[in-house]
């Protein structure tokens, strides 16, 4: 077929189709109204006149549209030639649901308008406002738990510990929020390192923002960088086709939290390291920059310092996340704050497991502070749990850790003779004494902040010292 062929071919089909659209615009509508360019009605189908009480729709053809129409905004709409989609009009005591359309020329000049009447009574829409209505509430929902998924559980008094190593962690984590620099946190695996990330961004003027957690160890290398950068729409083959934001962009006037930072390859630390000093983000398979304002809090269970040596961490990366450093001391490092971790534990675990709240027997902390902890504060919370399930007394005792724990009983040492020995309440008093006076010692005196880091109230800490005779 000719070009010319073709052009006649497909103004055929437009007109036509043109014509089809008018006929059934004017037989399923309620009414059809069309005006020029002045505003003057051209024409109306039979419906329209019937709800306005025209007897002779005739008489009206070439009147300004308000003289027969009060409230027609018609003119509005060739004035400005913008068309008003959804609109409630009042003529007498009737409402019409009406859209309002301009008609342009092939120059694209307005030539005159249309009005449809889509329902004659309001009351119609009812159904679709409601499911709009019903929509906007579960999207509002979703944005609800979407943001509560990414507020802090965690603030300092979560970290749990009276000994001089957990004070002075949590001394200079409160530092740390205070400014806006990055955060390095250092520490063996279980030693509580995400729950001070939290309680940093917690405590600082980023609270209002989101908290976005990444760990990099869990995401396979060839996802991180879109992981972190977000993915342009259609960048690859399987690509979402609206694309997705990145973590950074996720983060965006919060706190980004990378987990084990020494885990990431030479190739994505370059790009990181970009990210940091231009604050500003690139999506896979888009040449768009992305202004990101961001603070990094970094945590990594590895010496990044000998990998830095080593080379299998870029210097200059490690300069930049090294501005303030957290060191935290593993649980071996501070067993007499094991009392307080496991006391606290429990009660969270009773809780989770809908289990009536049990306390710790004196012998039973004895027992447990034997144990080297390789796993630290995560593997006491496993061993609190497993014997939460296992028994149903209201104290856990020693013989409620000893299989979780079987080398322990052949290290244990021998029992002290009778009339030197100690009762299980004097036991459990000493250790009571001196975790309170080391939580005041390292407060200063202040009994207030020893009793929040105890998790217990004041007056219950002055109750204490009475009854335990603390000087």
């Amino acid at each position: 077929m000719s070009s010319e062929n073709f052009a006649a071919e497909a103004e055929r089909i437009r007109r036509r189709i043109n014509e089809t659209l008018m006929a059934a615009f004017s037989e399923l509508s309620e009414g059809l109204l069309i005006v020029d360019r002045q505003a003057r009605i051209v024409w109306m189908n039979e419906h329209y006149p019937r709800h306005l009480g025209i007897a002779d729709p005739g008489s009206v053809i070439g009147l300004p549209v308000e003289q027969v129409i009060p409230n027609s905004l018609m003119r509005q709409v060739v004035t400005r030639g913008k068309p008003i989609m959804l609109d409630i009009m009042e003529f007498g005591s009737e409402s019409f649901v009406v859209m309002r359309l301009p008609v342009r020329d092939s120059d694209g000049e307005v030539i005159g308008g249309v009005g449809v009447v889509i329902f004659d009574d309001p009351q119609q829409l009812v159904p679709v406002v409601s499911r709009f209505q019903s929509l906007r509430l579960e999207l509002a929902d979703t944005r609800r738990k979407l943001d509560e998924a990414r507020r802090t559980k965690y603030t300092f008094a979560s970290f749990v510990g009276a000994s001089p190593g957990c004070m002075a962690v949590k001394d200079k984590a409160r530092r740390a929020a205070r400014a806006g620099s990055p955060v390095l946190i250092l520490g063996e695996t279980g030693t509580g390192k995400e729950l001070l990330a939290q309680a940093i961004h917690a405590a600082s003027p980023r609270a209002a923002g989101p908290f976005v957690a990444v760990n990099i160890a869990a995401i396979p290398e060839t996802l991180l960088e879109a992981e972190f950068f977000g993915v342009a729409p259609g960048a690859y083959t399987g690509a979402e086709r609206k694309g997705r934001s990145g973590k950074f962009e996720l983060a965006q006037g919060g706190t980004l939290f990378l987990d084990e930072i020494g885990d990431m390859s030479p190739a994505l630390q370059a790009k990181l390291l970009r990210a940091l000093q231009e604050k500003e983000i690139e999506p896979v398979g888009s040449n768009r920059l992305i202004a990101v304002d961001v603070r990094i809090i970094a945590a990594t269970s590895r010496n990044l310092q000998r990998e830095v040596n080593e080379g299998r961490f870029r210097a200059d990366l490690f300069y930049r996340l090294n501005v303030m450093t957290l060191d935290v001391p593993p649980l071996r490092e501070r067993i007499e704050d094991l009392p307080l971790i496991a006391e606290s534990l429990a009660d969270i675990l009773a809780r989770q497991l809908d289990e009536p709240p049990r306390s710790i027997g004196a012998d039973a902390l004895a027992y447990l502070a034997r144990h080297t902890w390789p796993g630290n504060v995560r593997e006491l919370s496993n061993m609190l749990e497993r014997a939460l399930l296992m028994s149903d007394a209201e104290r856990l005792e020693r013989r409620d850790f000893e299989p979780f724990l079987p080398g322990l009983a052949a290290a244990a040492t021998p029992p002290r003779a009778a009339g030197n020995g100690r009762t299980l309440d004097q036991i459990q008093q000493d250790a009571e004494r001196q975790a309170i006076a080391d939580a005041i010692a390292a407060a200063g005196g202040n009994k207030a902040q020893a009793a929040r880091s105890l998790g217990i109230s004041r007056a219950s800490l002055y109750e204490k010292i009475a009854a335990l005779g603390i000087a």
